[in-house]
């Protein structure tokens, strides 16, 4: 096919151009909705409560049953299953793309980098001056990566994505053993001071690292409060604080987990999507059986590694050297038993006006996903309505839940009018260098 674009004439190829609305493929914008919707209930408690509550129940946020139940509840069915899910649609949509410009007769490369490199500038502005939880920038360096990938078989797409995932299982053991021989530091400087000699150097280090480690996964209340009225007070405080995260999550994060995590998710979407998964072209025993597996397996595994997350109060060597593997693994099951729901979903003549919301919110995830910053940003922060870390883990759940009714009504309402979200039509227009229609 490749050879045949490049023996057509200019005047034979079509101008290149989104993909049509009529073109889209219904059950994944059903499915990315799902997921733009999904990953608020995790990103909310980032929004709202500090830094290391995000995944530490015990830090903040609440410590009675019903919020350590709300944690347990995102822990088990949100916690990085719907990111999984949208990292595996990304990596689709790319083959969704090749596969339109192959049947077009139109180049890809030249588009789709272009695209990724505004990608990752709105990524950037994103991270840094809107909100430090960004995954826009982490996509577009997956993305720079994948399209090498996009001509694989299924078979092979499947594979490289499970190695990718291996790999990043192999640097989260790594650390744990590295965080387990640090945590000794303490012990071995004791024991040197006792035989009546000097500590090595290193041990001295790693006593400093262990320190900062356990304050960053369990802050004391003073620098809980110093946190706390940062993300209250005015945009400079709040700014700072965000640079230093966002830098942090654009580093260390992606080298040692987001570049694997969300590429080897990518992969796997790939290959899924080659195989008709996404696209709701098996059978629906197919999908039930695929969900019944991921289930079976994924639910229990992830239920007993939050509850030993718990039994261990959330202590960071446990959660590296143990604690987190059993989500690492599992919450790929559970994101596939997901996908199986939906696709039986799409399947079915069930409640279509319910399918359509959810296919407009996913028409126009990149808005979605931009308004949740926008949006919850000023609310909880000083410069808006400042009520960062005033509502309970529990509580936040109903912010939540209104961003989601507020976007499956507006979202189908936005798209009688007009072809794309606000953020699709500016991605759009500056990949193809040409300002796209709007209105319907």
């Amino acid at each position: 096919m490749d050879e045949e674009i490049r023996a057509k004439q200019p005047s034979e190829i079509e101008h290149p151009a989104p993909i049509a609305p009529q073109e889209r493929i219904s059950s994944m914008d059903i499915l990315r909705g799902t997921a733009v919707l999904g990953i608020l209930a995790m990103n909310i408690y980032s929004f709202g409560l500090p830094a290391s509550a995000y995944s530490n129940p015990f830090a903040y946020g609440g410590t009675d049953p019903v919020n350590i139940g709300t944690w347990l509840f995102t822990y088990v069915f949100f916690n990085q299953k719907f990111m999984s899910i949208f990292s595996m649609l990304f990596g689709a949509g790319l083959v969704v793309m090749y596969q339109r410009f192959q049947e077009k007769g139109q180049p890809l490369k030249k588009i789709y980098y272009r695209r990724i490199r505004w990608l990752i500038l709105l990524g950037v502005i994103h991270a840094f001056f809107i909100w430090h939880g960004d995954i826009l920038l982490l996509y577009g360096i997956c993305g720079l990566l994948i399209f090498f990938f996009r001509k694989l078989s299924p078979k092979a797409l499947i594979i490289d994505g499970l190695l990718a995932l291996a790999f990043g299982f192999l640097i989260i053991v790594g650390i744990g053993a590295f965080f387990i021989y640090a945590a000794g530091a303490e012990e071995r400087i004791e024991d040197a001071r006792l035989a009546g000699e000097e500590p090595e150097e290193i041990d001295i280090e790693l006593q400093k690292m262990t320190a900062d480690q356990k304050e960053a996964f369990n802050p004391a209340p003073e620098d809980l409060r110093e946190n706390i009225e940062e993300f209250r007070n005015g945009i400079g405080a709040i700014m700072k604080n965000r640079a230093r995260l966002a830098a942090m999550t654009n580093t260390n994060g992606l080298l040692f987990f987001g570049l694997w995590r969300a590429g080897s998710m990518m992969l796997l979407g790939m290959g899924f999507f080659k195989l008709g998964i996404f696209s709701a072209e098996r059978s629906r025993r197919f999908y039930l059986t695929m969900l019944m597996i991921a289930y079976a397996i994924g639910l229990p595994l992830v239920y007993y590694g939050g509850q030993q997350l718990l039994a261990h109060e959330y202590d960071y060597v446990y959660k590296f050297a143990g604690g987190k593997y059993y989500n690492y693994l599992g919450s790929v099951l559970i994101a596939l038993g997901h996908v199986g729901v939906v696709m039986l979903f799409c399947k079915s003549n069930l409640l279509p006006k319910l399918k359509n919301a959810l296919s407009s919110v996913g028409r126009m995830a990149l808005t979605n996903y931009l308004t949740h910053s926008i949006v919850f940003t000023l609310i909880f922060y000083g410069y808006g309505l400042g009520l960062f870390a005033r509502f309970e883990r529990f509580e936040l759940m109903f912010f939540v839940l209104g961003m989601w009714i507020v976007q499956l009504v507006v979202s189908p309402i936005w798209l009688r009018h007009f072809r794309f979200g606000p953020a699709e039509w500016l991605w759009r227009s500056l990949t193809y260098k040409k300002k796209q229609q709007m209105r319907v």
